[in-house]
């Protein structure tokens, strides 16, 4: 419905999750996190969705930070933000475990909390122009470290103390440089650029995908955590599989594959 604050859909192998709270340039909620954790379970459970993308609505932010306005009602008491850090980390996990690719859509401001969820994000396209930061140095909040761990993976820990220390806003070529984003094009274009990359994805072998989104999250883990088996029995089924054969026989007659997952 038109007046949710998380809108989802899904067509052609790619699920979509719009923050829709444009008047507040899609400043998150304790019930938009909810609801996008909502979704994402979802998402995980739709066979026939092969790669998610994240955006925000209304052209000027993917995600602004927290809504400041609902603070008193849900972050006054100890409780409340004991409450309110465990449905964002536990969305953010969810997020950053999907065993599908996640591509974050950006246009505009890129802040705060909409910082650290697009770091859970695979991939990060963003419009010029987008600006990006981290201000919990001025708001006097405290970052976890799963959330910093992620952004340290992402861009290393000389750029995250910078961004972090300084609570500065910056642009989209610098975030480009530090490895922040992998692309960066203009904003007229940038929806189509986002649609092509999930079309290719979704394309492509989704077990092999699993398999190596699989390999990703065990390399950021401590060696001695790593599910090194879990990986390769990955990859086994990808050799085992009809996709395999498909892909095979696609090579041998010249033509694209069709893969199902199978």
């Amino acid at each position: 419905m038109a007046n949710e604050k998380v809108l989802s859909q899904s067509f052609g192998g790619i699920g979509r999750l719009v923050f829709n709270n444009p008047d507040k340039h899609n400043a998150l909620s304790l019930e938009m996190w909810r609801r996008a954790g909502e979704i994402l379970d979802e998402f995980r459970a739709d066979d026939d969705i092969r790669v998610v993308v994240l955006s925000g609505a209304g052209g000027k932010a993917f995600v602004s930070g927290a809504d400041i306005s609902k603070f008193e009602e849900e972050r006054a008491s100890g409780a409340a933000i004991r409450e309110y850090n465990e449905v964002v980390g536990r969305v953010s996990r969810e997020l950053h475990g999907l065993p599908k690719p996640t591509i974050a859509m950006i246009q505009g401001y890129c802040i705060g909390g909409g910082l650290a969820l697009a770091a859970c994000c695979d991939l990060r396209i963003c419009a010029e122009g987008s600006r990006f930061g981290l201000p919990a140095a001025k708001l006097g909040l405290g970052y976890p470290f799963d959330g910093l761990k992620r952004l340290a993976d992402t861009i290393g820990l000389a750029h995250t103390r910078d961004i972090c220390f300084t609570a500065r806003q910056f642009g989209a070529e610098e975030a480009a440089a530090m490895g922040l984003v992998n692309r960066v094009v203009p904003a007229a274009e940038l929806e189509a650029v986002v649609q092509d990359c999930a079309e290719t994805i979704a394309g492509n072998a989704p077990l092999t995908i699993r398999a190596m989104k699989c390999v990703f999250g065990e390399i950021a883990k401590d060696p001695t955590e790593r599910d090194l088996a879990a990986c390769q029995s990955l990859v086994d089924a990808c050799f085992s599989s009809a996709d395999y054969a498909e892909g095979r026989r696609a090579f041998v007659e010249k033509r694209k594959p069709v893969f199902t997952g199978r």
